[in-house]
């Protein structure tokens, strides 16, 4: 029988460290769930974080929210990540740089696209689909959603270059969105907490 050290250690990321559920799993290639990394950092057999740095800067802002004192969380995160599975046996588990080249050639691809308005794509972070899935209006009225809520994809936000700033410059302020995967690009701008989304370009890979 696991001691309860054990089945802790089992139960959370060994990828960033997150408290791990079911409905948290990061998923095989063949679906199944697996049971040692969240669908942020395993996606469909793919580990999507390769530098430690970047994966601190992710959880940050998510810890403050959580109450955490930023130099106190990243002074946690730079203890803790080394212990944990995945970057003890980085160089057994990584896949020489490919997904890294998989997310520049997006990038590349969604800054060709030169949407008015949106700067330029510098990285791509995980992005669940039930975090990120909009309903955006279509001409004829119906709302439709464009993502899976089970999938992981890559994206961003970006604050749109035409913000007009005021002293009440929420109403004013809209973000891009951008998501992506191997199959398509999705740019949308959208108001506080995704408020009003607007479908900018959808586009098959």
């Amino acid at each position: 029988m696991e001691s309860k050290e054990m089945l802790s250690e089992r139960r959370i990321c060994q990828c960033c460290g997150m408290p791990l559920t079911d409905d948290l799993l990061g998923r095989n290639r063949d679906g199944s769930p697996n049971e040692a990394y969240c669908k942020w950092c395993y996606a469909d057999g793919v580990f999507t974080y390769s530098d430690m740095e970047e994966l601190i800067d992710v959880c940050i802002p998510h810890m403050v929210e959580q109450g955490f004192a930023e130099d106190q969380a990243r002074v946690y995160m730079k203890e803790m990540l080394p212990k944990l599975d995945y970057w003890k046996r980085y160089e057994q588990l990584s896949d020489n740089g490919q997904f890294d080249e998989f997310k520049r050639q997006l990038i590349d691809e969604i800054n060709a696209l030169s949407v008015e308005g949106m700067p330029k794509v510098e990285k791509l972070n995980s992005l669940v689909g039930s975090y990120v899935n909009l309903a955006y209006r279509l001409p004829n009225g119906v709302e439709v959603k464009f993502l899976d809520d089970e999938s992981t994809y890559l994206g961003t936000q970006l604050e749109a270059e035409f913000n007009t700033h005021t002293c009440d410059h929420t109403a004013a302020d809209r973000c891009f969105g951008v998501i992506a995967c191997a199959d398509f690009i999705l740019i949308a701008t959208y108001g506080a907490q995704g408020a009003d989304p607007e479908l900018v370009l959808y586009k098959k890979r």
